[in-house]
């Protein structure tokens, strides 16, 4: 789960929306995720919980459990190479709730004003399999999505094209009536290859004036 190019690249149109598919980003774009959350509470400093994150419990780590390692795999290795950290390795899946902070609320408005306009909503997100469902359960509003694809279901993780794809085979989107979300600027230069819209999360005002300017 995650953080350039352009809100939107299009003009905004008077006559009706230019697509009729958005697809979000979760992490990052309406959930506010960060490891920073928990680790907090076990170091004593910033500068342990910078230090342990990039070394120990790195992104790339988490990555492939997005991907869809098993976190009981993930962890075992992980504890066998720094046995240091055998608890504030466990701590990452053991306490993973804690990582949630909840969610970014000013998103969560602009998501509920789509479900009045002309649109469907989808979203494709890296998360792991095991740990999706507690988002599903605290956050009501996933349910506002016709149809989620999580990389961890699917072994395949954005940027990758295959993912993309996949999310276009089951629900029959059409990339250039679409527009795709992400506060990674990697990810949506992926869908923007594949002939999608793309919006670069880097807060409210870079969602809304991408939305609008594809007469959203």
């Amino acid at each position: 789960m995650t953080a350039n190019t352009t809100s939107a690249s299009v003009s905004p149109s008077s006559s009706g929306p230019q697509v009729d598919t958005v697809v979000f980003d979760l992490g990052g774009v309406v959930v506010d995720w960060n490891p920073r959350y928990l680790y907090r509470k076990i170091f004593s400093t910033e500068a342990e919980v910078e230090d342990f994150l990039d070394k120990v419990c790195t992104m790339a780590w988490n990555v492939e459990q997005d991907r869809g390692r098993p976190w009981a795999e993930a962890i075992r290795q992980l504890q066998g190479q720094f046995p240091q950290f055998s608890q504030e390795i466990d701590a990452y899946r053991s306490r993973w709730p804690e990582m949630l902070a909840g969610d970014l609320p000013e998103s969560v408005a602009i998501l509920s004003r789509l479900r009045t306009e002309p649109v469907r909503l989808l979203a494709l997100t890296n998360w792991s399999a095991e740990t999706f469902p507690m988002a599903r359960e605290r956050f009501p509003f996933l349910q506002w999505f016709e149809g989620i694809v999580v990389s961890g279901e699917e072994g395949l993780i954005k940027p990758d094209p295959a993912i993309f794809r996949r999310l276009c085979e089951r629900y029959g989107v059409t990339p250039a009536r679409a527009v795709f979300i992400d506060d990674s600027a990697r990810n949506v230069e992926a869908a923007q290859a594949l002939g999608f819209h793309g919006i670069h999360f880097t807060g409210t005002a870079s969602l809304r004036d991408g939305l609008r300017a594809l007469g959203l």
